[in-house]
């Protein structure tokens, strides 16, 4: 049985792929990445977001806050796994795909959702100082993609996966009455 591709899912993953390596490597090359930095030409953008977010700014660099690199680390096994669907749903056409694709997205959106939690349980201590139009436009709509699109990836992949082990075990029903 072919497995059921899902043009939102694969273009999620293929986009995303990129977007996360070069968000990990911002991360893994602080101080040279940020402004000032002899690498920061690469991660320019990151110039407004270190000061929208803290968690990506010098002060949690400097204290030696270990979330930022944490979640780049998680963010690196989630592209191994990202491009591993990929390959299973569209080379290699395996059946373990969309497993591997909901495992992706459930971490995705785990890690999302653990980041908006500590903003609210610590007072919005990395990005509380922002008005709301500069919190709006560069946190919580591009965090929010990160919420709906991975929820919408565990909720399709999730559907594809108990349909396949509803027909698993009605297989598996009839091959034991044989």
């Amino acid at each position: 049985m072919a497995i059921q591709t899902r043009a939102l899912v694969s273009l999620w993953f293929a986009l995303t792929v990129p977007v996360i390596f070069w968000d990990a490597g911002y991360c893994f090359m602080r101080p040279r990445s940020m402004t000032g930095g002899d690498l920061h030409w690469i991660w320019k953008p990151y110039e407004i977001y270190q000061n929208v977010d803290y968690v990506y700014g010098v002060k949690a660099f400097q204290e030696g806050d270990g979330f930022t690199n944490a979640q780049s680390a998680l963010n690196i096994v989630e592209n191994c796994m990202n491009i591993a669907y990929l390959y299973l749903a569209h080379v290699s056409g395996s059946p373990a795909a969309p497993l591997v694709g909901f495992a992706s997205a459930i971490m995705t959106l785990s890690k999302t959702v653990l980041y908006w939690l500590q903003e609210y349980y610590c007072g919005g201590c990395a990005v509380g100082h922002n008005d709301f139009q500069t919190l709006l436009i560069y946190w919580i709509i591009p965090n929010g993609f990160w919420l709906v699109v991975p929820s919408y990836i565990v909720w399709q992949l999730g559907k594809d996966i108990t349909s396949a082990l509803r027909v698993a075990d009605r297989t598996g029903v009839k091959t034991k009455k044989l």
